[in-house]
């Protein structure tokens, strides 16, 4: 007899009475490698052996026979805190990509993903995963990559979607709680996942669309206040002047049902009293994640440019 489906949230995963969860996007997974490509290469590291959190750190093989010290990146993947990983093809790609053009270092963390691990567990792993990197800032820590190769004076924050709720909250983390040894330069959130209980002006007002995106914040986020709880809501987190970085970059996408609170997340930081600089890019014509689901469009190409400028040009 087969187990009934408490909730389908297709085509991204089904949640049955049993507990039982069936991801049906972001499942494959690719092994670290040398690409030839762009001649970047991975590996797959354990981040401390008494949490559950790992990575896979890639590095410009021209970098590691070489005393050249570069920007680190620290990246968590998308996928609405229940799908995908760093193992799979998508982000693999992609960093694979973002890392020869920016000639840096980049961490992608492997998070624990609801609704198993409900929030906020992804967060902690996250927080876990940063603590991990700045513990090389002494030049002594348990990855010789960054021991030898990384400029803990220049490290940078990204994610996309689910991932860029991630970079906020840790930014708002690091407002609180310093990381000694690391000095980070910026953040950029791609197509963040912000939501309020209210619609913003042009936001969708679809019941369906708005009861979607409530549903699965409470299903990934038991606890959760509701959307206008502060670690979906930035606008209603009394700590955000005290943001612990002095410059973001945030993507949007003219289609993207998310594209009001990338806007929105600007003037509410503008008006907070942090003291940063902030700037919104949008990509017209293109809905969310574009760039991943399109890496060789125009648009993406643009926004990989954008990124890449954003690292380079930090003085």
């Amino acid at each position: 007899m087969e187990t009934e489906v408490a909730k389908d949230w297709s085509p991204f995963a089904r949640i049955y009475k049993d507990g039982r969860v069936e991801r049906l996007l972001g499942t494959a997974t690719v092994s670290p490698s040398l690409d030839e490509k762009t001649g970047i290469q991975s590996k797959d590291v354990a981040i401390p052996s008494d949490s559950a959190v790992s990575a896979r750190l890639y590095i410009p093989k021209a970098a590691v026979d070489s005393l050249q010290k570069l920007p680190v990146l620290v990246y968590f993947h998308g996928g609405g805190f229940i799908i995908e990983t760093a193992w799979s093809p998508t982000y693999h790609n992609y960093l694979n990509a973002l890392v020869a053009e920016a000639n840096i270092i980049a961490v992608s963390v492997e998070y624990r993903r609801a609704p198993e691990h409900p929030l906020p567990a992804a967060y902690d792993d996250s927080w876990t995963a940063l603590k991990w990197v700045a513990s090389h800032s002494a030049g002594n820590g348990p990855e010789e990559w960054l021991n030898s190769h990384a400029n803990f004076k220049k490290v940078f924050m990204s994610g996309d979607s689910a991932g860029a709720n991630i970079v906020h909250n840790m930014c708002i983390r690091l407002g609180e709680e310093k990381l000694n040894g690391v000095e980070f330069s910026g953040i950029m959130m791609v197509h963040p996942y912000f939501w309020g209980d209210e619609p913003l002006p042009l936001e969708t007002t679809e019941p369906e669309k708005r009861s979607q995106v409530r549903d699965i914040w409470r299903m990934v986020n038991p606890t959760t206040t509701g959307c206008d709880d502060p670690l979906v809501n930035p606008a209603t987190d009394p700590r955000l002047s005290g943001l612990g970085v002095d410059r973001i970059l945030i993507c949007v996408a003219e289609k993207d049902m998310l594209r009001q609170r990338g806007w929105y997340y600007k003037e509410v930081l503008s008006k907070s009293g942090w003291s940063g600089v902030v700037e919104v890019v949008e990509a017209p014509g293109e809905d969310h994640v574009f760039h991943l689901l399109n890496p060789g469009c125009e648009n993406a190409a643009k926004m990989m440019k954008k990124l890449v400028s954003f690292m380079n040009d930090d003085k």
